[in-house]
């Protein structure tokens, strides 16, 4: 093996490793994300198209996220909303659960709070019980729900 061929296997590995801490880093924010879009979408009673699209063009769009492949994505969305359906408390546990972890980070939690917003209002009405689940959620992540408009 020549030195190049060495050095180019090095630089793999590193970027390898690289993305596998990006998305060690960020998981807690794709659970906190998904479990956002799921609660709020699930809110109204149904789940439209047009919000598990603004859901994934949102994660797509997102630097810290678009680490992670539409499957994956999609495959945490559809667990939370599997609890959800499965045992309605216990999956609102575990989704606010994973919301409160992102609670010390106000950045995270006010985009997160935009990303839930844009995805209520995504099917083109954001109603009474959604406002009622976006205001929850911000509480939840330690932010008023004045902030949003939501109070």
């Amino acid at each position: 093996m020549s030195f190049d061929n060495f050095l180019n296997q090095l630089k793999t590995k590193a970027n390898e490793l690289k993305t596998d801490v990006l998305k060690f880093k960020n998981k807690n924010f794709l659970n906190a994300a998904m479990a956002g879009s799921a609660l709020i979408a699930i809110a109204d009673g149904s789940v439209s198209a047009e919000e598990k699209q603004k859901m994934i063009k949102f994660i797509e769009g997102h630097d810290a996220l678009s680490i992670f492949t539409t499957s994956d994505v999609i495959k945490a969305f559809q667990e939370f909303i599997g609890q959800l359906e499965f045992d309605k408390d216990i999956g609102e546990a575990k989704a606010y659960q994973a919301l409160g972890k992102m609670k010390s980070d106000v950045e995270a939690s006010r985009l997160l709070m935009r990303m839930i917003i844009a995805i209520a209002a995504s099917d083109g009405n954001f109603d009474a019980s959604e406002k009622n689940v976006a205001a929850k959620i911000a509480r939840e992540l330690g932010l008023n729900p004045s902030e949003f408009e939501l109070a």
